[in-house]
């Protein structure tokens, strides 16, 4: 199992083990929606609620090494928390606490990336809507590839919504 997969499964397992709904979004899910590309972190939402963020993170940083400074006030003020899995690898925490970003972690699908290796990704539907409010030059290729990949199949009108 490659770094980048292994640091995914550690990361989202340590979540799950702790009964918090979580799942892979970013370069990740891409390998399975779209056109695989080249990534170096791994992406999850988290869903914390608002008010109960810094529990969740000091658990968090319990278990992970955080990647800068002040990684509780980072995640406070922003909604994010840096950290490195324990090979190294920087995976990126998305704070989760919307209604539709709690949709999101209801609409997630687990996919055998690996032998081993089974990660819950977010829909190739959200994925696109993530990708298009990012608005990198890479994220719309990331769109373009999920588009030519996926065609038919996805549910434009998002009609399995919760």
């Amino acid at each position: 199992m490659n770094a980048l997969f292994q640091a995914a499964k550690e990361v989202s397992g340590f979540m799950e083990a702790q009964g918090w709904p979580c799942c892979i979004i970013g370069g990740v899910a891409v390998m399975r929606w779209g056109e695989p590309r080249t990534t170096l972190d791994v992406d999850i939402t988290l869903l914390t609620g608002f008010g109960e963020e810094e529990r969740y993170v000091n658990m968090l940083l319990k278990r992970f090494k955080a990647r800068g400074p002040d990684p509780v006030g980072l995640a406070l003020q922003h909604r994010i928390v840096l950290l490195n899995a324990t090979n190294g690898v920087g995976v990126d925490i998305a704070l989760a606490g919307f209604p539709f970003e709690e949709e999101i972690l209801q609409r997630a699908s687990f996919f055998e990336f690996d032998e081993g290796c089974r990660l819950n990704t977010c829909s190739a539907e959200d994925l696109i809507v993530a990708k298009a409010f990012a608005d990198r030059p890479k994220d719309w290729l990331d769109i373009e590839g999920i588009l030519i990949r996926q065609g038919k199949t996805l549910d434009i009108d998002l009609a399995g919504t919760p």
